[in-house]
């Protein structure tokens, strides 16, 4: 039972550090499938070579034998998905991931003829009368190629990581580390075959890769999310400067035509599917923009549209003001700002009021509330506002100032 005890721990500890790697949405790992099937054939291997320890101790001649046989086939089997891991995690296609391919499909076949061998000549192992274990000649040849493999793989890898930096260095470090202890122990169990050495080396090297592959790579994987995330923000902020520039006034800063077409569109569409909250539309035209460019110049017909859309937007302070064409500006008036649209447009006419007694910049303005009985989409509402606002031209006229 002692024996058996590498075996069961080293079972549950594979289980345990290597949970994300059997869980698939979780595991981050390169090569993740040639992975997990290396370590459910490590598994396999443990399992068996646990058995054998109980088996053995009890001398059950028969399942020992057949034990002994799975045993080897979960060790060839084992040294086929390592390789196979090894050649994917290291992305190379050098003459070693070749040979090491070839190297391990080789040992394979040969110790699967071995074990159909064994059962007419014990040239791997056999069992006395009394049910001990007594290893044959092939299985120190298996062994002993065994170790020529990892020791080669482990020279290699030590080789490339000394001139490389990065990922690359410590994917061929490990690689090495993982060959140097397995090497030790299959030489170690050569000398002692009744003890679970082999088991050992895989333990180890379980370890090592998962404290410098696994948690390594999701150290890299986060990185590379965190990194993914900056540049995923970094053009959300691009993008959104990008739709500002192209749905702003470049003269005012307000809002432009193209920005209150999608608004009126939007509108439409809660106005249609009855969805649509309570709000009213405010519409302003520049008096005398076109005379002030004619004696004045353009730059000083460009300022009196800045100030006009300045004194918009100092008293409708919470609706979103467009530019709607040269002289034209219009509001959508919601919440705050609609509840209190009367004394907002009465304050807009004082302050207009008091510009027309200084001689500075007029703005006729209207405004009007959406109603459902009447309305039937935007542009309604938007009809009346500009009606009440040429009323408001209008006066202008009529007090003597120039109407464009």
């Amino acid at each position: 039972m002692t024996y058996s005890i590498i075996g069961i721990l080293a079972v549950l500890i594979h289980c345990i550090i290597n949970v994300d790697i059997f869980r698939k949405d979780r595991s981050t790992l390169p090569a993740e499938r040639d992975y997990r099937l290396f370590l459910l054939s490590v598994i396999a291997y443990h399992i068996t070579d646990a058995l054998w320890g109980i088996l053995h101790e009890h001398r059950f001649t028969a399942l020992l034998y057949g034990d002994t046989v799975v045993y080897f086939v979960a060790m060839a089997i084992s040294v086929v998905f390592w390789c196979m891991f090894v050649i994917q995690y290291l992305e190379g296609e050098s003459r070693f991931e070749k040979s090491l391919i070839l190297t391990g499909r080789v040992l394979f076949f040969f110790q699967i003829l071995t074990i159909v061998l064994n059962f007419f000549s014990p040239v791997l192992f056999f069992l006395d009368e009394t049910g001990e274990y007594h290893a044959g000649l092939i299985r120190y040849v298996v062994l002993s190629a065994q170790i020529v493999m990892f020791l080669m793989s482990s020279v290699y890898t030590f080789s490339v990581s000394s001139r490389s930096e990065g990922s690359v260095r410590r994917r061929h470090m490990t690689i090495g580390v993982f060959g140097i202890a397995m090497m030790l122990a299959i030489l170690a169990q050569i000398f002692y075959p009744l003890l679970p050495l082999y088991s050992i080396g895989y333990l180890l090297g379980g370890c090592v890769l998962h404290t410098f592959v696994v948690e390594d790579e999701k150290a890299e994987y986060l990185k590379a999310l965190e990194e993914s995330l900056g540049r995923e923000a970094k053009q959300k902020q691009e993008l959104g400067a990008a739709r500002l520039m192209a749905y702003t006034d470049p003269l005012t800063g307000v809002k432009n035509k193209r920005a209150f077409e999608e608004a009126e569109e939007e509108m439409d569409a809660r106005i249609a599917e009855k969805r649509v909250e309570e709000f009213a539309v405010a519409v302003f035209d520049l008096n005398g923009l076109k005379d002030t460019n004619d004696t004045l110049g353009h730059k000083a017909g460009d300022l009196a549209i800045v100030i006009a859309g300045k004194l918009i937007c100092d008293i409708f302070k919470h609706s979103p003001v467009y530019r709607i064409g040269g002289d034209e500006f219009a509001a959508i008036l919601k919440r705050e700002d609609y509840h209190n649209r009367n004394d907002l447009m009465a304050d807009f006419d004082h302050k207009v009021d008091e510009n027309l007694k200084a001689g500075q910049v007029a703005v006729a303005g209207g405004c009007a509330e959406y109603d459902p009985a009447q309305d039937e989409n935007f542009s309604s509402v938007f009809q009346r506002a500009d009606h009440k606002m040429y009323r408001r031209k209008n006066f202008f006229r009529d007090i003597g100032l120039p109407s464009r």
